[in-house]
């Protein structure tokens, strides 16, 4: 049993309530208590996921939460002084709250607090700064306008040279997020409140790949170069683009999200972690329209490759992905290398992808270190990929990228490698448990496999397992490998499979 406090803020706190086998749903309520530090009972319940978030909570206060016999002591963190956005004139009957909730933003006390009360409050985009908590009580809404035509651009640089903004690996403008933070350090957005991108309202959706104003579409929460970031407890719905997107970031915690996403809304990811270190994922709920999770490291253009910053040390754990184009994405934004990435305990439900790694000649890099153990996943098409011939860019399909002849090893050749995978239950799957295809000049070496079940879905039709050319349809595949080393056991059962604990 573990029980374990992985996120605070002054006014919340959550936890992780994990009897030995739980994935994101308990197996049944489990029930809780929360007393103070007299003992009197503060509030009681039953949690219904691995990942409960508490809330309502004293600054600065000592708390012990019990469960199944179990107990965790904790302190909520001290606020520094909480500004209502009302006090500066915030109105759920205003078209656009966004200078005046930034005045209350500018007026924050160090290691203070902005609250975001009940009602739906429409806002451009905002700015956050260091040492501050944004507070979003239950029934808050935040929500994008529908109109960028007036909507700040972040440019490809700052003054200082830095990238602050970017699309799918390279710096370029952008339009701001609804929720920013660059350069920023001990930040914490936490409550039972929701932000919206807006992404259902306008015409975000109708231009993918195009720009408007020389700018590419906004995130919903955009985090550039900052360090000790919390994210707690909201819910995050309908971005115009990638939902969350931490870009160079150092120390992200997010915990007891909910990411969710009209299934046909373009590339509208839910949490991409950029050229990013130290990155711990807990609890997250996901049903979106791209990737579930997608970690990046940049991607090479050319000579451009002084933005290249690797991704390291990132966990995903107890988290749950519905739909979606794979569950846990690496790349194919990898130019940077992608290293030391563990996905524990979750649940992939109807994604294409389970884990899912993609790149291509050019990009260079390596992706390494990768584990996946105690997963359950349940009609999926492909369990396990990963792609060296993946046919993204403008000459994806070209010779270049797609040759199966060997080319010449240079920093634009992409490497993958030590891939391990165990406890690993697929049920329903239509397509292949394991596809792999590497580069005849650097084939993908060390992937292990140990205790993997897969049933297949009986009314699956073929299709392409991986996106590359010259990938012939499949039905019910074991083992799909080309110029790839494997080892261990894929064991194939026809048993129903899909609520195996």
């Amino acid at each position: 049993m573990t029980l374990s406090i992985v996120a605070l803020s002054s006014r919340t706190a959550t936890a992780l309530i994990a009897p030995e086998g739980i994935r994101f749903w308990q197996t049944q309520p489990l029930a809780y208590s929360l007393t103070d530090e007299t003992g009197a009972n503060v509030c009681s319940g039953e949690a219904e996921t691995a990942v409960l978030h508490l809330t309502g909570l004293e600054p600065d206060s000592r708390y012990v939460l019990h469960a199944a016999g179990v107990q965790a002591d904790f302190r909520t963190r001290s606020c520094g002084g909480q500004i209502d956005i009302r006090d500066y004139g915030a109105d759920p009957s205003l078209d656009d709250n966004a200078e005046l909730i930034q005045q209350a933003i500018a007026a924050v006390p160090q290691d203070g607090t902005l609250r975001i009360p009940a009602g739906r409050y429409l806002s451009g985009p905002l700015f956050l700064k260091s040492s501050m908590t944004l507070h979003l009580d239950e029934g808050a809404e935040l929500a994008a306008i529908d109109s960028w035509l007036a909507w700040p651009v972040l440019p490809a640089h700052d003054e200082t040279g830095r990238v602050i903004g970017t699309w799918e690996g390279l710096p370029e403008p952008s339009f701001a997020a609804l929720v920013n933070a660059v350069g920023c350090n001990d930040l914490i957005l936490a409550g039972r409140g929701t932000l919206d991108g807006g992404g259902d309202q306008g015409d975000w959706w109708a231009w993918p790949k195009e720009t408007r104003r020389g700018a590419r579409r906004p995130r919903t929460v955009f985090l550039a170069h900052c360090r000790n970031i919390t994210l707690t407890g909201l819910t995050v719905r309908n971005s115009p683009s990638w939902t969350i997107h931490p870009y160079c970031c150092h120390g992200v915690h997010a915990a007891a999200l909910h990411i969710c996403n009209p299934p046909d809304s373009p590339n509208t990811d839910g949490f991409n972690p950029e050229s990013c270190e130290h990155v711990r994922l807990t609890g997250l709920h996901f049903s979106v329209g791209d990737d579930c999770i997608a970690i990046k490291a940049g991607k090479r253009d050319g000579t451009r490759t002084a933005h290249l910053a690797p991704s390291r040390d990132i966990s995903v754990e107890h988290c749950l992905m519905e739909r979606g184009h794979g569950a846990v994405v690496l790349g194919s934004e990898m130019s940077g290398g992608i290293f030391d990435v563990s996905v524990s305990n979750c649940d992939f439900v109807g994604t294409d992808r389970g884990l899912r790694i993609k790149t291509r000649r050019g990009r260079g890099g390596k992706v390494a270190g990768i584990s996946m153990s105690n997963v359950v996943m349940d009609r999926v098409a492909t369990a396990v990929s990963a792609n060296a011939h993946y046919f993204c860019d403008a000459d994806g399909t070209s010779d270049f990228v797609q040759s199966r002849l060997p080319m010449p090893v240079n920093d634009g050749t992409p490497a993958i490698g030590d891939i391990r995978v165990s406890n690993v239950i697929a049920g329903n799957v239509q397509l292949a448990a394991v596809a792999l295809l590497g580069l005849p000049e650097a084939p993908i070496t060390g992937v292990s496999i140990d205790n993997m079940i897969v049933s297949f879905d009986p009314d699956a039709q073929p299709g392409v397992p991986l996106m590359a050319s010259d990938v012939a349809p499949c039905r019910h595949e074991m083992l799909l490998c080309e110029r790839a080393e494997v080892t261990g056991l894929v064991t194939v059962t026809s048993e129903d499979i899909r609520h195996a604990s």
